[in-house]
């Protein structure tokens, strides 16, 4: 009778070798099947359906679009391997293309620019025919020209400030704005400002067109409307989309008229007196006799001007009254006594 740990051990030994003999076995027709679905594939190629073209197709896809990135990447350095091998001068020629692009890209923004200059001069007449001849040189133009006298109690220090607004185009308003700068002895106020409207134009400009385009489709349903009621409905939307046209462009003109001519104000002013003031008791004793003399004239010039407002007022008004008063008052007192005298007394 053989032992327990024997019999497992033979049972173990023989479930090694099924196992190893079922892993080849298994081994042997995986190879079989792969070889005979080979051959099977091999002898529909000739004949092969939609299903397996479609599914090597992708790959194919995948393929050429690899090999199109691999080409543009291969063009791109070649490109940029011709631009290395330029010569100098072409490089620069292509750098200064690009700055051209930009610069005209710049060029085709409208900015309106607005300046307003205070200074003092020494005759504000000169500088008046100077800036119209700075503008006029510039190709601009004066838009307005004020005058106003500046007051003060000594005649022969009254002096003229005058007030300037010209338009010069805006490609020239920075020599205009110079030159004109040039002409002071004091600038005492600058003030230079710029609005880009360039996106509100843009903007108009798309509003304009949408609104022309409904204008056309309104035209030809009104062309289609067989009834008066119809016909007066789109006439009355033609008309809205008319005025609204006309609004738009009118807008569109005046930012085009603003944006291409650049407007300067200038205030010309005589150079301001220095007023000096001198203290002490020679000063002060000059000051007060002044001013008493100029308070005694005053009173004497008061009763002067008195006296010839009262004797007309006392010839044609008082005297005719004081005449009037007295008759009515002597009246009166014959009167009482015609009276007293008609009366009789009692013995």
């Amino acid at each position: 009778m053989k032992s327990p740990i024997g019999l497992v051990l033979v049972f173990g030994l023989v479930l090694a070798l099924l196992t190893t003999f079922a892993g080849c076995s298994g081994g042997t027709k995986n190879a079989e099947g792969y070889l005979a679905d080979s051959d099977t594939a091999s002898q529909k190629a000739p004949g092969q359906p939609a299903g397996a073209s479609e599914s090597k197709s992708a790959p194919a896809n995948s393929q050429e679009r690899v090999v199109t990135s691999i080409s543009h990447d291969s063009e791109s350095r070649s490109e940029q391997v011709a631009y290395n091998q330029l010569p100098e001068s072409q490089k620069i020629s292509l750098s200064q293309a690009d700055v051209a692009a930009s610069a005209a890209e710049a060029a085709d923004r409208k900015i309106i620019r607005n300046a307003n200059l205070t200074m003092e001069v020494n005759s504000t007449i000169d500088s008046q025919h100077k800036v119209a001849s700075i503008a006029e040189s510039h190709g601009g133009f004066v838009v307005t020209s004020e005058s106003k006298q500046r007051d003060n109690s000594d005649p022969n220090k009254r002096t003229l400030d005058i007030k300037l607004v010209v338009r010069v185009p805006a490609d020239r308003f920075g020599a205009a704005l110079d030159a004109i700068r040039g002409l002071a002895n004091n600038l005492r106020e600058e003030n230079v400002t710029g609005q880009d409207v360039t996106e509100e134009f843009i903007d108009l400009e798309a509003r304009i067109r949408t609104q022309k385009a409904l204008e056309l489709q309104f035209l030809e349903i009104m062309k289609q409307a067989r009834k008066v009621e119809d016909a007066l409905e789109v006439q009355r939307q033609i008309a809205d989309v008319r005025t609204e046209i006309e609004k738009l462009e009118g807008r569109k003109r005046f930012l085009e008229n603003r944006a291409s001519l650049s407007t300067i104000t200038v205030n010309l002013e005589a150079p301001r007196l220095i007023a000096v003031n001198t203290t002490g008791f020679g000063r002060n004793l000059r000051d007060s006799i002044s001013e008493g003399v100029d308070l005694g004239s005053g009173i004497l010039l008061f009763l002067v001007r008195f006296v010839i407002v009262m004797v007309p007022i006392t010839i044609f008004l008082l005297l005719p009254l004081g005449l009037l008063f007295r008759y009515f008052v002597r009246r009166a007192k014959r009167i009482q006594l015609a009276e007293a005298l008609s009366t009789p007394t009692g013995d």
